[in-house]
């Protein structure tokens, strides 16, 4: 069974400034959300817990210098992307 990707409203936000900035990122964002949508914890993705301020929250890797912070919630197969950037960014 997969998982339910859902985007905040501050995501959105993020993300359109995002992406007119990196289009040459937008197929991999596309291939990390349907992974994301098979399997959130894929190697491939190197998605790990948080700690901190965004304790509760994970984080995986769109490229080596851009990251997505997002919550999974198991119990309803939901995931949440909350933000898109530089690891400097978004932590």
């Amino acid at each position: 069974m997969s998982y339910k990707l859902k985007q905040t409203d501050s995501f959105k936000k993020t993300a359109k400034k995002f992406f007119r900035k990196h289009r040459n990122l937008i197929n991999k964002f596309e291939t990390v959300t349907s992974q994301l949508n098979i399997n959130p914890f894929d190697s491939s993705l190197k998605t790990h817990k948080l700690k901190g301020n965004l304790n509760g929250k994970y984080a995986c890797s769109l490229t080596y210098e851009y990251r997505i912070i997002l919550t999974i919630e198991i119990i309803d197969k939901e995931i949440y992307l909350i933000d898109i950037g530089t690891h400097d960014e978004v932590y």
